[in-house]
């Protein structure tokens, strides 16, 4: 079945459940309105079902591939990446002195939802250009802006992000790729780097890396990192391109997924040292770098919930056309599809609730990120901070439900699942990179109990599930039959969601240990719980307005309240109690 972008599901999202509605009747976006958001959304929509949905397929079976140095990407991706540019999608949210359009963070991250569940091999792309933007927007002189920025916001140019060394994984300060000071200004970069995606492609003429390196009088550890922008072909003073830089692709690895990707072994001064210019201060680009990884973060989210939609497609197309057995209550004739059996129905269901949360939690990071950008003095600090705490729920949620719908989109397959051809098997392959990508899960979930709870002295958590916990009040007070349990289960999700977090408070001054050692469940305890309250807070809005869909929302946040949030109880219990035995574990093998 070909992807259709659910535009209606995505609309009534940002309009009546994250706040888009409330901040444009606000005047908080400038001349933004509901009908400019509802017509970028269709056009976008169009233009991923349309033109990347079809190249899934393509950029799997054909992956990039490297020959003397040169890396060509899938047939059809340079024409679509042409296309693309064209229709201005790259600068839908670049800084306008630069030539983009400077759109709220919401309409970016719904684009490239669209765009990920097309083929989420080729957006990873755009989307570390757009992150790069960013970074170089944000920290960048004003000659490195202006000699870049313009190309990159339109797409003519792409961005990468260079972190990662063989000896260096998720430890940034283990890294050694080393940069010396040249007496033009200027620096010499020389080292590896792995794991580099579109390090090198046939897309465009120009690569812009912003690389990680260290300084000869560094200090040691993270302290002693900074960042530079260095080009795969140098620009001359008249922005006209000159002399290939001494850098190079060494390699390309052969992946589980995103096969038309090219994850780039990028070597760096071979010769005379790759010729680099700082971003920022010397010793300070490891917050640079923060600023193009946040934005990497909830992007890499909305690829989580982009291949759950795409993987529930695929199987609901399949599930109504395959017929096996006979579902209860089946009049027809012969057998029915499956799509009616129950159990098959409760994986499709789980798909789509898992879905329609984690797809809330991304938009209402962006949402706070916005309205952060518009406020000031106490409200940006609130906003600033409700995105803070969301980022490692969007990220890590949505890439685990990723995972998960994608996976249950096989089973629902059953044996065809497993056949390459019906490509069901794609999306989980594709998505399974993602719950590593940009700070794994479990630096995720570290990052939220460490450094997020603690955000104002706990304050900014409390009022989040406060806010939530309002929705679900509501809910119940609703009281109609249709609403089943929806009120009383979001309710017990959140006051679990508060214990734990509690528990994590009181424990964490004096066992930091215990409470890494339970970060993982806490997280997924806390997503579910919000993503209960969301979808509370969307069946209520629909049922207010007398919207011919509430029935169908109302079903959906039913079905989550009253078959997934019952996980809650359980993870609160693991979170409390469990610690101790993580650290017991014998993990030495009987020879």
């Amino acid at each position: 079945m070909p992807y259709r972008a659910p535009v209606e599901d995505i609309l009534f999202t940002l309009e009546h459940v994250v706040g888009l509605g409330q901040a444009l009747e606000a005047g908080k976006l400038g001349d933004l309105s509901a009908d400019l958001v509802r017509a970028i959304v269709e056009e976008a929509g169009r233009f991923a079902g349309e033109r990347v949905a079809p190249l899934l397929r393509s950029g799997d079976v054909h992956p990039a591939r490297l020959k003397d140095g040169v890396v060509t990407t899938p047939p059809g991706w340079r024409e679509l990446y042409r296309d693309w540019c064209e229709g201005g999608w790259n600068a839908l949210s670049g800084p306008v002195e630069y030539g983009g359009q400077g759109l709220p963070a919401m309409l970016s991250v719904v684009a490239q939802e669209m765009w990920n569940s097309g083929s989420m091999a080729f957006a990873v792309g755009p989307t570390l250009t757009i992150g790069a933007v960013e970074a170089l927007a944000a920290h960048g002189s004003e000659a490195l802006k202006a000699t870049y920025l313009p190309k990159m916001v339109s797409g003519e140019w792409t961005g990468t992000m260079n972190l990662t060394e063989p000896q260096a994984g998720s430890d940034l300060g283990a890294l050694k790729a080393r940069a010396e000071r040249q007496a033009d200004g200027t620096y010499r970069i020389f080292g590896q780097k792995i794991f580099i995606t579109y390090g090198e492609h046939d897309l465009t003429d120009n690569i812009i890396h912003l690389v990680l390196a260290r300084l000869p009088d560094a200090p040691a550890g993270t302290r002693g990192i900074s960042l530079f922008l260095v080009p795969k072909v140098l620009v001359e003073a008249d922005g006209s391109l000159g002399a290939h830089n001494d850098l190079r692709c060494a390699g390309l690895e052969h992946k589980l997924g995103l096969h038309g990707s090219p994850t780039c072994v990028m070597s760096y001064g071979d010769g005379e040292g790759a010729v680099g210019y700082l971003v920022g201060q010397e010793n300070r680009g490891l917050a640079c770098m923060f600023t193009m990884m946040n934005n990497a973060r909830l992007m890499i989210g909305i690829q989580g919930v982009a291949v759950a939609e795409a993987a529930h497609q695929h199987a609901l197309a399949y599930a109504q056309e395959r017929r096996q057995g006979r579902a209860p209550g089946w009049t027809g004739e012969g057998m029915s599809p499956i799509a009616l059996h129950p159990d098959v129905k409760r994986m499709l269901a789980t798909q789509k609730a898992l879905t329609a949360a984690a797809r809330a939690l991304c938009y209402a990071c962006a949402h706070a990120l916005d309205m952060a950008h518009a406020a000031e003095g106490d409200d940006k600090v609130f906003w600033t901070e409700r995105a803070s705490l969301i980022t490692p729920l969007a990220k890590a949620f949505s890439t685990d439900i990723g995972v998960e719908a994608a996976s249950l989109g096989i089973q629902i397959h059953g044996g065809m699942g497993f056949i390459e051809e019906t490509g069901a098997a794609q999306f989980l392959r594709d998505a399974r990179i993602a719950p590593i990508y940009e700070g794994t899960n479990g630096i995720q979930a570290i990052d939220l109990v460490t450094r997020k709870l603690p955000m104002s002295a706990g304050r900014t958590w409390r009022v989040y599930l406060g806010e939530l916990s309002a929705d679900a009040h509501e809910a119940r007070a609703i009281n109609r039959p249709d609403f089943g349990r929806i009120g009383e289960a979001v309710a017990d999700a959140l006051r679990h969601a508060e214990t734990a977090a509690l528990w994590m408070e009181e424990t964490a001054p004096r066992d930091p240990a215990a409470v890494l050692a339970v970060a993982t469940p806490f997280l997924r305890l806390m997503s579910l719980a919000a993503g209960g309250g969301y979808l509370a807070r969307g069946a209520v809005a629909a049922a207010k307005a007398g919207r011919d869909d509430a029935p169908a929302r109302t079903a959906l946040a039913r079905f989550y309240a009253e078959h997934l949030l019952c996980e809650t109880a359980a993870l609160a219990h693991q979170v409390m109690t469990s610690s101790d035995s993580v650290g017991t574990v014998d993990l030495a093998l009987a020879v």
